[in-house]
């Protein structure tokens, strides 16, 4: 660092106004809370949107898709632009960022418009880590994996309230699309709440923002994630010049990224801390449960809806009862992860990553052996949450933890951003399974189409236990 910016850091330090410990926890579980609701409101009311906006099952995965290569591109600028210019301020302007996509959403009357608003909520990927940079900065390793236990179940307790909100607005409003302004209230009143709140952080490493390298990598992973998810759809034949573009086109551009990363002072992602075994074993997993975890949310959610007299398979919900279904698997995940740090303590963080990728797999193999009714379908569907809880909190643990302190956002952006890449696969994995079963003329695919997706999650589920027994065992701090 230089004197100039070992000056500017002082200077910063000098003017944080000291904010109580409780204070910093309730917002940041606030906004995480409002985090969970952006993420979870549309789950009761995609059904019903299939004949509101004249799409498919199948399109409906343009959402997910169009909102993780969002966060994809938001996440590693938000986390290194909040460990350069103060957490606070750029969490500021991103909850405005997400307010804004939300507004969007709200007024939603084509699925163009709704597309637009989901890339602009996207921006929300941009909370965790900077939330993260504020704990780090005022807590050792023990009380920040605590307060990101708090932070993961207030993000899970948003996407059950934001379900029910949702489901609850679309049973008493005629308009299904009434439903689409619960995030635009939920993030207005979080960020008049958490203003006063939230301190700003003491230390900051000085350096200036890489734009090129921010681009680069943005660029980079939407291409290849686009060909992934396009993949094998009518127009994006697996030989197209489309298709081949995106995917060739984007390795290179990763590729490029890589190299200016390497010669640059001032990274956006600095990515020799992949050198380090913990920061690639940790990013894995991050991607082999997101894949599952993201992956499902509209097939579940359609799945429930799905009428079996009509379909042949299906539970045939209404919306707000889709909400309430979906809340056991929710709170499973919200208290694994608030038990996490517990049982991290008393089997070694590397057992519980293994073990929780295996209860998930063991989740969706269920999901295979019983879907027919819905008390199994939900049992099998909270073992699986349990396994992702588990993730969910080591998984953003341990990439804070096994990063140098002064980059503890971009640590877990990047895991963040590996979350969201896998998300991403898994839904594009989904979109796939989902396009090819359907019917011409239909809006929903064939139960085969459910088959491929819980085998396969299964697989990488299996996988991510795999990739977890090479995690080395680290010190946790007080």
């Amino acid at each position: 660092m230089t004197r100039a910016d070992t000056s500017t850091a002082s200077a910063v330090g000098s003017h944080v106004r000291t904010t109580p410990g409780a204070a910093i926890i309730v917002s940041v579980v606030l906004v995480e809370l409002t985090s969970g609701i952006t993420q979870g409101f549309l789950s009761p009311v995609l059904r019903s949107l299939t004949e509101v906006l004249h799409v498919t099952a199948a399109d409906l995965n343009w959402i997910s898709i169009a909102n993780l290569l969002a966060s994809v591109a938001f996440t590693p600028v938000l986390s290194r632009m909040g460990d350069l210019y103060g957490h606070r301020r750029i969490l500021r302007w991103n909850l405005a960022i997400v307010l804004l996509g939300s507004l969007l959403v709200g007024t939603a009357q084509s699925f163009g418009v709704l597309l637009l608003g989901q890339v602009l909520q996207g921006a929300f990927a941009g909370f965790f880590p900077l939330l993260v940079g504020i704990l780090r900065n005022r807590s050792g390793d023990a009380e920040s994996r605590r307060g990101i236990g708090f932070m993961v179940a207030a993000l899970l307790s948003g996407i059950g309230v934001g379900m029910v909100a949702s489901g609850f607005v679309a049973q008493h409003v005629d308009a299904p699309t009434a439903a689409l302004w619960v995030p635009a209230v939920a993030v207005s009143l979080v960020l008049l709440a958490t203003w006063p709140l939230l301190p700003e952080s003491e230390h900051r490493p000085g350096g200036h923002l890489d734009l090129r390298g921010g681009l680069l990598l943005c660029v980079g992973l939407v291409a290849v994630l686009l060909g992934l998810g396009q993949g094998g759809m009518p127009g994006w034949e697996w030989t197209s010049a489309r298709t081949v573009g995106c995917l060739a086109g984007g390795v290179l551009v990763v590729a490029q990224w890589t190299w200016v990363e390497l010669r640059s002072d001032a990274p956006m992602i600095d990515v020799r801390l992949f050198r380090h075994r913990n920061v690639t074993v940790v990013s894995l997993v991050a991607v082999t449960f997101s894949f599952c975890l993201i992956g499902l949310q509209v097939a579940n959610a359609i799945f429930l809806a799905t009428p079996r007299e009509q379909f042949g398979y299906g539970l045939g919900l209404a919306p707000l009862h889709i909400a309430f279904a979906m809340l056991p698997s929710m709170a499973a995940v919200a208290i694994a992860a608030v038990c996490a740090p517990t049982l991290a303590e008393r089997i070694g963080d590397r057992a519980t990553l293994v073990l929780g990728s295996l209860i998930m797999a063991a989740g969706y193999l269920g999901n295979l052996a019983f879907h027919s009714s819905l008390a199994p379908y939900l049992l099998v569907g909270v073992v699986s949450s349990v396994g992702a809880g588990l993730l969910q909190q080591s998984t953003r643990s341990l990439a804070v933890e096994s990063v140098p302190h002064d980059q503890a956002a971009v640590g877990s952006g990047i895991n963040e951003l590996q979350i969201n890449i896998g998300g991403s696969l898994g839904a594009a994995c989904v979109l796939s399974f989902t396009a090819a079963a359907t019917p011409a003329g239909s809006p929903l695919p064939t139960f085969s189409a459910y088959a491929a997706i819980w085998t396969t999650t299964t697989l990488v589920s299996m996988a991510g236990a795999g990739a977890a027994l090479f995690l080395r065992r680290t010190a946790i701090s007080a």
